[in-house]
């Protein structure tokens, strides 16, 4: 994916004097008085707003914020909290402007939040009219809201095609490129872990990822169904039956992978007759789970196959646990993968973490810093590894030559 970068143009020095949009993710939470609760997608944002600000240029922030009805926002779906902190950051004065489409009032070296980009009816359906109204507000348009890039929206995928010149922040620059060398451009053995609870979340990448991969390794309810698939007893585990027949099918594929294990499925696990934290529970190999039992994390074997899986790997992506990982007596699965990835980062390998569930199981396990890449994309990342086009990220390509 080639895109042209915000640090391209301030390196060439053509920021000076220059009107610069910045399509960020400030869609932070917020709890009941509306006090930010983690400001770490503020942070993320930083570093474009500053290298606009050290370029000489006038900048203005766009965001979303939560999901109001477009045309009628409300006192809690405003960006002015968001503003005044953001200003805190920077150490200098933000100001904050509301029905800002007919124009916007900002100086070079000053910075302008605008109100949510959802009040403005036609944001959501990306209409054109307000595409281009917005689009002539800047002379360089910048998405750096990765998170986002997805969606087809006005202010990420129709200002692209519009503004005079489009290009790519820092933070959605460096999703780019971690992605590209996760998937497209990686280094082999490539090895895919894809967990969470039902096939049917994850079977497109499944399917797509099947084919690029040298080993494909699959946990928590996902591999239930492959289990079955596989003909075995699954007690009272959570699995989706009516998908049996799609999971045979990347069974498949996988079996037309040379080298060592290019499918491990669980070869013992651990079972409970009931979920909780006071669950007793037993590990027993997989042809031993009874019925009145579910699967709720794999064993010490499975743990230490995939340890002989992941040696000697290139290339890791992962996303979703093995197990129910929140809980003390069946977090041991998904522990012993997230060291298994860090020492394999450590010996060279490039891994890339992605997912709301399993970015918390990396922070849970010490292992967010030890991991090369955390993707902040959420549903991007997903869509990204079903091998869709993300409409954001094509519009730019699209401006890459122009």
């Amino acid at each position: 994916m080639k895109v042209k970068t915000l640090e391209s143009l301030a390196k060439n020095g053509e920021l000076k004097g220059k009107r610069v949009f910045i399509r960020a993710d400030l869609n932070v939470p917020r709890g009941p008085t509306g006090r930010i609760s983690d400001d770490h997608r503020i942070r993320e944002s930083l570093p474009a707003i500053n290298m606009a600000l050290e370029g000489g240029a006038a900048v203005m922030v766009c965001s979303h914020l939560g999901r109001p009805k477009e045309g009628e926002l409300t006192e809690n779906d405003s960006l002015k909290g968001v503003a005044d902190y953001l200003g805190k950051l920077l150490g200098k004065e933000v100001k904050f402007a509301t029905n800002w489409v007919d124009g916007v009032d900002v100086e070079p070296g000053e910075v302008v939040v605008l109100e949510n980009c959802r009040g403005n009816v036609g944001e959501k359906k990306n209409d054109e009219e307000l595409s281009k109204k917005m689009a002539a507000l800047c002379d360089i348009y910048v998405n750096d809201a990765f998170g986002t890039s997805h969606r087809a929206q006005a202010t990420t995928e129709g200002m692209a095609k519009y503004a005079k010149v489009a290009c790519a922040g820092p933070l959605l620059a460096k999703e780019i490129d971690a992605l590209t060398a996760a998937v497209g451009g990686a280094e082999h053995p490539l090895v895919a872990v894809v967990g969470g609870s039902k096939v049917s979340t994850k079977l497109t990448i499944l399917i797509h990822l099947a084919p690029l991969v040298d080993t494909l390794i699959v946990g928590g309810g996902i591999a239930n169904t492959f289990l079955l698939a596989q003909g075995k007893k699954i007690g009272k585990s959570l699995a989706e039956p009516e998908l049996v027949d799609e999971c045979k099918k990347v069974m498949e594929v996988m079996k037309t992978k040379e080298g060592k294990l290019p499918f491990p499925l669980p070869v013992d696990v651990v079972v409970a007759r009931h979920m909780g934290y006071d669950a007793g529970f037993r590990i027993c190999d997989v042809d031993d789970i009874q019925d009145d039992e579910m699967i709720l994390d794999v064993g010490p074997k499975t743990s230490m196959m995939l340890r002989g899986v992941m040696d000697g790997a290139k290339t890791i992506i992962w996303n979703g646990p093995l197990g129910v990982f929140e809980m003390d007596n069946f977090k041991e699965g998904t522990h012993d993968l997230a060291r298994t990835i860090a020492k394999a980062t450590k010996a060279g390998a490039f891994s890339i973490v992605g997912g709301g569930d399993t970015i918390a199981a990396a922070k849970a396990f010490d292992v967010a810093d030890k991991v090369s890449y955390i993707s902040t994309g959420g549903g991007a990342f997903l869509e990204f590894l079903e091998g869709k086009t993300l409409p954001a990220v094509a519009a730019l390509e699209a401006r890459f030559e122009k």
